[in-house]
């Protein structure tokens, strides 16, 4: 490989490097916590008083456990009974 060749390969590596890095890595996607939205047993952590972390809501779509949901996405979420989830904790569906 000639002299030139090498510079043209080194250089068109360079370039390529550059390009990756400056695209970076995927935007990562934003979450909230959406509450009431989960059912029994699959919230995410911080259910409130009765349960103690992920996994350990007691009823489907209990007001105080929450689940990460896409930003902006939260009361959109449809649920049975004309309910929605809320971006803050619910007096609603708790558990007895």
């Amino acid at each position: 490989m000639s002299h030139h060749s090498k510079s043209l390969a080194i250089a068109g590596a360079f370039a390529a490097a550059l390009t990756v890095h400056a695209a970076g890595p995927a935007a990562a996607q934003e979450n909230e916590k959406c509450f009431g939205v989960s059912l029994a047993g699959k919230n995410d952590c911080a259910a409130g008083p009765g349960t103690t972390c992920a996994g350990t809501s007691k009823v489907d779509y209990q007001g105080n456990a929450w689940t990460l949901v896409p930003a902006g996405t939260c009361a959109t979420i449809e649920l049975p009974e004309g309910r929605t989830g809320s971006l803050e904790a619910l007096d609603r569906d708790l558990p007895a």
